[in-house]
């Protein structure tokens, strides 16, 4: 019978990689990666082999189809990983798993790495209530968006780039106002690990004076009053 299971993979370390994930992992017939290069390389250091197909945010609706429908003439059973994290948060994954459903192919997801679960807890805000937004539009209804979010009273969850992370500081300063709290966490789990906490205004400035940014940032957001 062909199957269909969500891998989350390593945001920092390869040693987190979970043993059922390993398992899985030797056990599949191929692998949907977001990149196959960066998969290629992870499975490489694995000492895995399996036949890697690429499935990412410009492919999936038209990749999906065709990969379902091999997996049911040939009953396989594929992986699907991201770059980082668990598939389908802000990454390829829920198209595939809505069609294959759709199908009545079995589908099981693994539990694993998200960013926003550390990043939320290490912002010393409210955890019980929150909102995760995922990446804001970067052109057409961002605004609309951002005017929406304004008088959400939980907590706010956003990922973003590092050639935007100061734009969108910036913008959630002027929408939501200077002194509402928040945090930025980047580089979770890894050695360069960073947590700046403040308020919007201070978190702008700090970042005005950091060039050459890298890595993948969470902001947390307190909730409006």
């Amino acid at each position: 019978m062909p199957r269909l299971t969500l891998v989350p993979t390593p945001i920092g370390n390869l040693k987190d990689l979970s043993e059922r994930a390993l398992e899985v992992l030797r056990a599949v017939d191929a692998v949907a990666a977001e990149d196959t290069r960066h998969s290629g390389q992870l499975l490489h250091l694995l000492g895995i082999s399996k036949p890697l197909v690429s499935l990412h945010a410009h492919n999936e609706h038209q990749r999906v189809g065709a990969l379902l429908d091999r997996m049911q003439r040939e009953d396989l059973h594929v992986a699907v990983v991201s770059d980082a994290g668990t598939p389908g948060i802000s990454d390829p994954g829920f198209l595939i798993v809505r069609e294959a459903l759709k199908r009545e192919i079995e589908v099981d997801c693994l539990p694993g790495a998200t960013a926003f679960v550390p990043a939320l807890l290490l912002s010393g805000l409210p955890a019980d209530r929150f909102v995760f937004e995922g990446f804001l539009p970067v052109k057409k209804g961002r605004q609309t968006r951002l005017a929406q979010l304004a008088t959400e009273p939980r907590t706010l969850i956003f990922y973003e780039s590092p050639h935007r992370v100061l734009r969108t500081l910036q913008d959630l300063e002027l929408t939501f106002g200077a002194e509402r709290p928040a945090a930025v966490a980047r580089e979770l789990t890894k050695l360069h690990q960073e947590v700046q906490r403040g308020t919007l205004q201070s978190l702008v400035h700090h970042f005005q004076a950091q060039p050459n940014l890298r890595g993948e940032f969470v902001l947390v957001v307190a909730g409006a009053d």
